[in-house]
């Protein structure tokens, strides 16, 4: 693996991510495999890798203090699925970190997952300007994890060669005040709060579109409704009677 580091995104293009990053590899039970970077997880490939490779990933779900949901829509210039509207950050840990992000077994078996924790406030920070301070990684919930494959065919047509194919982590956060936004405009083009009825207007909006993992959590009703319906259990931090972090939940 790579020398630890402290990530620095300033003055970065999705070019250079794509290249720099070194995302984790695993298997569809969320065993490290090695690494590789973002371009070559993201590449679908006729033949050779027809799915891309297989990584961890996370997705974060910031609720506000009255506990309305930060949705982001993710900017025109991103590689895979620009312009549509999701969850609060969606992004990767990575190796080579510091704080270090690669979550051994029983780190994933026990809730902890502090390599995922401090991925998502690497990000939060990176792509929305939320200060670290406002969202410790004590703060987190984690409830489980989703096995998803997506070729992005609305970017790249039919015959797409980028797309998602992951294991992601799904986190819950809700600071004790409204957090500071300062969207970083190459990775966000709008933020909204929204409560559960007005994200239910908003998806049924046709002139809308909204990234594969996030439509998945939040039509099935055993995901986000569930725990978003009961929010004070879904938001414990050292483990929430919804939590179910054995599952890695296929719907591929």
């Amino acid at each position: 693996m790579a020398t630890s580091s402290t990530w620095e995104g300033t003055g970065l293009s999705q070019d250079d991510f794509m290249q720099r990053d070194e995302c984790l590899v695993v298997d569809d039970k969320d065993q490290l495999l090695g690494t590789a970077n973002k371009y070559d997880c993201h590449r679908f490939l006729a033949g050779s890798q027809p799915t891309g490779r297989l990584h961890r990933a996370f997705s974060v779900f910031l609720f506000s203090p009255d506990g309305r949901l930060l949705l982001q829509q993710r900017a025109a210039s991103k590689v895979t699925f620009p312009g549509v509207w999701t969850n609060t950050c969606c992004s990767h840990p990575l190796a080579g970190q510091a704080p270090d992000e690669v979550d051994a077994p029983p780190a994933v078996a026990s809730g902890a997952v502090p390599g995922i924790k401090a991925a998502a406030v690497r990000k939060l920070e990176h792509e929305l300007g939320i200060p670290p301070e406002q969202v410790p990684a004590s703060s987190f919930s984690f409830l489980t994890r989703l096995h998803y494959c997506a070729a992005d065919t609305a970017t790249h047509g039919p015959a797409a060669e980028w797309g998602e194919h992951e294991i992601d982590y799904v986190l819950f956060v809700r600071p004790q005040q409204l957090v500071t936004l300062q969207p970083n405009k190459d990775e966000v083009d709008a933020t909204r709060y929204v409560t559960l009825t007005e994200l239910r207007s908003m998806m049924a909006d046709p002139a809308l579109s909204w990234s594969p993992w996030f439509r998945i959590l939040a039509t099935q009703p055993h995901f986000l409704p569930a725990w978003w319906g009961d929010l004070e259990a879904a938001l414990q931090p050292g483990g929430s009677r919804l939590a179910d972090w054995r599952t890695i939940h296929k719907v591929l």
